[in-house]
């Protein structure tokens, strides 16, 4: 049979399982084991398992997910995610839509904290809905907005997601982090664009806070914006070093994890149960992710042992004739459809090794396309039947949200973030500006 032949059977047989509910890691890893026996017998098939498993015993920078995640769930668990709400509740509660505004500046403000999308969907689901749907917000329309702002959380730096492309891509995740803090605060602010035009057009679909519950003293104002602002303090300790060239990455993931349970404790919020809570909730999130990782670096060996890559390359290049960008296009066509069953991680060590060396022989910028994979990612996330956030949101919302409200809610927000990849394509500077001002690349 040839290899060719071989590698879409592998492929097709993987998403296959994956489409009858395996789990993610299993599915990957057991094509990848058989295929490694099948073509090259017991001694083959072993070793290519264990290599991957030491080749992830060895990444160092992986040491960087649990001190990142660990950061997120105990500025969650501690509830200092609450006084940033509060802040935006006084701030912003006096304009038209201001709480829903305000929302999206907090899912930035917590992806600043965690950068898993998940967390930001949890917190806004939990802290911010309930009191957008009491203040008289048109529920569909908030719906989308925890949607989408969460989404933000896989590509505002410290973004998950970018560390492990990183990885993958061989590319410096300082520079990937930067790459997408303009064309995260773009997609951000076109978010406040669109709630700012629908309320003003339907005032109905997003009222003003009456005067009465927004007055207190002006003291308690600015002890409260003080108060929200510790997140990004936390943050610029973080990432100032990092930025600077004082500290590694994993240096500096050590300093924001330590800088965050400091915070709580010396805002005695650090109970037993935060932590237990936040130390359970990252090991249960690293261990996945790691998996998922082993599961995928056997896979990616077994591929590159029968020579897939260069002929996927040879395919679209040489026999299709196809021009570099269409190949792009349709490669982040393929993600769209993935992301409707798959998670971003899963999506990015499946395909990743095949893509990556795709897109640098088509003369593409690796930087630039981690920018475009993730906003990809985050419009599959959003989009139905089957996106990751839909399914999420479904099983947070209150009761009164039905499935249709909430496949409904998510139309203008997937069309902005359509708009956002599109500005991101035609004008790559949006993500390689910031990172060519700071490292002179």
């Amino acid at each position: 049979m040839p290899y060719e032949m071989i590698a879409t059977l592998m492929f097709s047989t993987m998403m296959l399982m994956l489409l009858t509910g395996q789990r993610v890691f299993g599915a990957i890893g057991f094509v990848a084991v058989v295929a490694a026996l099948l073509l090259w017998g017991d001694k083959g098939g072993y070793d290519i398992g264990f290599a991957a498993a030491m080749k992830l015993m060895k990444w160092y920078p992986l040491l960087t997910l649990p001190m990142f995640i660990f950061m997120g769930y105990v500025l969650s668990e501690s509830k200092i995610a609450d006084d940033l709400y509060k802040m935006f509740h006084v701030w912003m509660g006096g304009l038209r839509g201001g709480l829903a505004i305000g929302t999206i500046g907090l899912m930035v403000l917590i992806s600043a904290m965690n950068g898993l999308s998940v967390a930001g969907m949890a917190i806004g689901a939990t802290i911010a809905l309930p009191e957008l749907l009491t203040r008289g917000y048109d529920k569909r329309m908030v719906t989308g907005v925890i949607q989408a702002g969460s989404s933000l959380g896989i590509l505002v730096p410290p973004s998950v997601v970018l560390v492990l492309y990183a990885m993958i891509a061989r590319q410096p995740v300082g520079q990937l982090w930067l790459a997408g803090v303009v064309p995260g605060l773009m997609m951000a602010a076109l978010f406040i664009l669109y709630i700012v035009i629908r309320c003003w057009k339907n005032p109905v679909l997003g009222p003003a806070l009456p005067a009465a519950e927004r007055e207190m003293p002006q003291a308690e104002k600015y002890r409260l914006l003080l108060a929200g602002l510790l997140p990004l303090v936390i943050f610029a300790v973080m990432m100032v070093p990092f930025v600077r060239g004082w500290t590694s990455l994993v240096e500096s993931s050590a300093i924001g994890a330590i800088t965050a349970f400091m915070a709580a404790v010396l805002k005695g919020r650090m109970t037993r149960e935060v932590f237990e809570n936040s130390v359970r909730n990252t090991l249960g999130i690293t261990c996945m992710f790691m998996w998922i990782i082993l599961a995928a670096l056997a896979f990616g060996a077994v591929f590159d042992g029968l020579g897939a890559v260069k002929a996927i390359e040879s395919l679209f290049t040489e026999r299709l004739g196809l021009n570099p960008w269409v190949i792009l296009i349709l490669m982040q066509l393929s993600f769209i459809l993935m992301g409707t069953f798959l998670d971003d991680t899963a999506m990015l060590v499946i395909v990743a090794p095949l893509y990556v060396p795709l897109v640098g022989a088509l003369g593409f910028d690796l930087i630039w396309y981690g920018i475009l994979y993730t906003i990809t990612c985050q419009i599959a996330y959003m989009t139905p039947p089957f996106g990751y956030n839909l399914f999420l949101m479904r099983a947070m919302a209150p009761p009164e949200i039905s499935i249709q409200d909430i496949y409904r809610s998510i139309g203008p927000f997937v069309l902005v973030m359509v708009g956002a990849l599109i500005l991101v394509m035609v004008f790559p500077q949006l993500a390689l500006w910031l990172p060519g001002l700071v490292y002179g690349t």
